[in-house]
C-alpha cells in the first residue's frame, strides 16, 4: 500500500511539475510578444496628440487649401470631429483598442477630387508632424505604409481627371 502510494504522489507530482512547466513557458512566452504599434506609439493620448498636430497643418497646407472640393468639405466638417475620427482610425489600424467609426476612405474622398500633387503635401506635413513629435524612424515607415494603404481610395486615377 505504501509503494501504491509513494507512485501516486510521484505522479501527482510529475503531472504538476509538466502543469507548471507549461504555465511558465505559456508566461515566457507572453511576455517575448513584441509590443503593438499602438503600444511604441504610446497610446491614445500620444496619438491624439500627433493628430491634432498633423490636422491642423493641414488646415493651413496652401496645396490642399487650393481645391474648392477640400475647402466645401472643411466648412461642413467640424476640425474636432475630423481630428475625432483619425485618431480613432490611427487606433485601431496601430493594433489599439479604439474602433473606427467614420466612413471608408473612398466614400469619404472621392468628391474631394485629391491630385497626387495634394496627396504628396499631406504626406509632407505628416512626416513633418512625426519628427516633430520624434516618432522612431521604425514607427514612422510602419505608419507610412498603413497612409499609403489608402492611396488608391483617396488620390482620383488620371482616368477620372474632368469627370467629377
Amino acid at each position: 500500500m505504501r509503494i501504491e502510494l509513494a507512485r501516486v504522489r510521484t505522479t501527482v507530482l510529475a503531472a504538476v511539475i509538466v502543469i507548471m512547466a507549461g504555465a511558465a513557458t505559456h508566461t515566457a512566452m507572453a511576455q517575448v510578444t513584441p509590443p503593438s504599434l499602438y503600444e511604441r506609439l504610446g497610446g491614445a493620448y500620444s496619438i491624439a496628440t500627433v493628430v491634432d498636430d498633423f490636422i491642423e497643418r493641414l488646415l493651413v497646407n496652401a496645396t490642399l487649401n487650393a481645391n474648392p472640393a477640400i475647402n466645401e468639405a472643411r466648412a461642413r466638417v467640424p476640425k474636432a470631429g475630423l481630428k475625432f475620427h483619425v485618431t480613432t482610425l490611427v487606433c485601431e489600424v496601430s493594433g489599439g483598442p479604439c474602433k473606427y467609426t467614420g466612413r471608408a476612405m473612398k466614400e469619404s474622398h472621392q468628391h474631394l477630387n485629391i491630385t497626387q500633387a495634394e496627396w504628396d503635401a499631406m504626406v509632407v506635413d505628416f512626416k513633418a508632424t512625426l519628427n516633430k513629435f520624434k516618432v522612431p524612424q521604425r514607427e514612422q515607415q510602419e505608419l507610412i505604409t498603413i497612409v499609403g494603404s489608402t492611396r488608391n481610395d483617396i488620390v482620383r486615377s488620371s482616368s477620372s481627371v474632368g469627370r467629377q
